[in-house]
């Protein structure tokens, strides 16, 4: 593998990840993490030495789930690329049974957070974070929120070669067709820019940013995919079906289901605190 052979072959890696239906966000950070280590290996030399040295400099930088992200790029392109013999083991992470209570968004916050969009004046946000949050969806898939799948009650999500149907509850589309007939939306997309394009991750972050210093609510716990981790735990309070949670989070595999119920650190402790094995 020489320098013109990586850039041309990282070109036909990102067609080929393209052709097979991985979201552009993901191709974008494939193409970042596969150019940083492009970077290295052309000083260090096209070795499995090298690529260990680079392993190892990851480690010291990233958290090993950032790590392992950017080595399943790395050894992707290395497959694809005929280089196998160069591909690394990932790190091995002892998997937490909580998350960090610091990083998970409460029910209480969360409704501060729509409260305080509304008080002011901002309903197409506060309808946005209830549309993720009441349906569980992911960010990407809210430009699959239209005006059809409002009156439809069900929206038909065609992401990454699947299809899935999520159902829009009742309270959520009798304030959805209030607040179309408000922007006369008829068809099409729900929630658009200025412009009339479907927002973006991007646009929606910015604007979650932003309402999080006036809710008072810490801005480490508010982006657009805590809101489906916190549907998923709802949900799975009321509900205590995993089965079913899986498939209307649209999972392939119950771990990774099992990923969005964790309970907080505090609740943990808490619940060995209650076994009475310590007096």
């Amino acid at each position: 593998m020489g320098d013109t052979v990586t850039s041309v072959q990282l070109d036909s890696y990102l067609d080929y990840l393209k052709r097979q239906e991985r979201s552009l966000a993901t191709i974008k950070q494939y193409q970042r993490d596969i150019q940083s280590f492009l970077m290295y290996i052309k000083k260090h030399g096209f070795c499995k030495e090298s690529v260990i040295q680079y392993k190892e400099k990851l480690r010291k930088e990233y958290l090993p789930a950032s790590v392992n992200v950017k080595l399943a790029a790395i050894n992707g392109f290395l497959n694809y690329s005929g280089a196998t013999e160069l591909k690394v083991k990932q790190l091995r992470i002892q998997k937490k049974t909580y998350c960090a209570k610091e990083k998970e968004l409460s029910k209480n916050e969360y409704l501060c957070m729509v409260n305080t969009a509304r008080s002011l004046g901002q309903e197409k946000l506060a309808l946005l974070l209830q549309t993720i949050c009441g349906t569980g969806i992911r960010v990407s898939e809210l430009s699959f929120i239209t005006a059809e799948a409002v009156c439809n009650g069900e929206a038909l999500i065609h992401m990454k070669g699947k299809t899935r149907t999520v159902l829009i509850p009742g309270k959520l589309r009798k304030v959805l067709k209030r607040y179309m007939g408000s922007q006369k939306i008829s068809s099409g997309a729900v929630f658009v820019t200025r412009t009339g394009r479907p927002l973006d991750r991007s646009n929606i972050w910015k604007m979650m940013k932003r309402l999080c210093g006036k809710a008072g609510v810490e801005t480490k716990k508010v982006f657009p995919h805590n809101l489906r981790h916190l549907f998923a735990r709802c949900f799975y309070a009321a509900d205590k079906d995993i089965a079913k949670l899986a498939d209307v989070l649209g999972h392939s595999s119950i771990n990774t289901t099992r990923i969005y119920i964790k309970s907080s650190g505090v609740e943990h402790r808490q619940r060995m605190d209650a076994l009475g094995l310590v007096i």
